[in-house]
């Protein structure tokens, strides 16, 4: 084996072994989270802002006095 190709074996060999007490999320991973507050935010005020737009009015109830409306009709 050439002293290159032992020396990027050598290299290669270190960064497979990770100790597992240094291992951090890192940037990608805050960037991702932070994309995700993000989203998550923007959702929770469009559900607002669609919310404050609904009026909560119940329709009428039909007569109980047995009006025709109330009556099956038979055929």
């Amino acid at each position: 084996m050439s002293a290159s190709a032992s020396l990027a074996m050598t290299h290669l060999v270190t960064l497979a072994e990770l100790d597992e007490d240094k291992v951090t999320p890192g940037v990608l991973g805050f960037i991702v989270f932070a994309v995700m507050a993000l989203a998550v935010w923007g959702l929770m005020k469009s559900m607002n802002r669609h919310m404050g737009r609904v009026e909560f009015k119940e329709a009428a109830e039909p007569d109980a006095s047995g009006g025709p409306e109330a009556k099956p009709q038979r055929g």
